[in-house]
């Protein structure tokens, strides 16, 4: 199971502007993505954290299309920070979608708001 103590432990950091090595970041952007596709199991919204991690999860209100191949009709994407500080709750949805922080398209895609915090 993925490490969400590291999580809390890099989302502290990065709230106090701290200095969070790559690799920290990488590992715990990872995990975030892990935690998502275990807790929210299916093929329906694509979630990007360029450029370590992208993982399939359902729909959180129903079942949603079921992506195969090609570009997925549900995509959030996100930077590494984005992602640690919306699955620790120190950053809400609506605030990293009013500063850009969030591109999402599709149907489905903002039922991730509902999946965060982990």
């Amino acid at each position: 199971m993925p490490d969400l103590e590291a999580v809390q432990r890099i989302a502290a950091l990065l709230d106090a502007d701290a200095e969070v090595a790559r690799d920290d970041l990488a590992d715990v952007a990872r995990a975030v993505a892990a935690t998502l596709k275990a807790r929210h199991p299916g093929r329906t919204i694509e979630v990007r954290v360029p450029p370590f991690a992208a993982v399939q999860v359902g729909a959180a209100h129903d079942a949603g299309p079921t992506h195969r191949r090609g570009t997925p009709p549900d995509v959030v994407e996100m930077d590494a920070t984005t992602a640690v500080r919306l699955a620790t709750g120190s950053l809400a949805w609506d605030d990293a979608v009013a500063q850009g922080l969030i591109r999402y398209s599709g149907a489905h895609a903002a039922d991730v708001r509902v999946m965060l915090p982990l």
